[in-house]
């Protein structure tokens, strides 16, 4: 499931900046972590998401 920042945000605790900061600085990768959607914003992965919360290898 595809969630936007904002939502994310609310589901795991981080903030809508540390989450756009790990997308930019390649702590979450494109296309596992999250994708752009067509109009251009962030879409994040939670399955994926969590697994790295985890700790989890992918």
């Amino acid at each position: 499931m595809y969630v936007t920042t904002n939502k994310l945000s609310e589901m795991i605790g981080y903030t809508p900046e540390a989450i756009r900061n790990k997308v930019k600085k390649g702590v979450w990768h494109k296309t596992i972590h999250y994708i752009k959607a067509p109009d251009g914003r962030l879409m994040m992965n939670v399955e994926m998401i969590n697994k790295w919360i985890e700790g989890k290898k992918l």
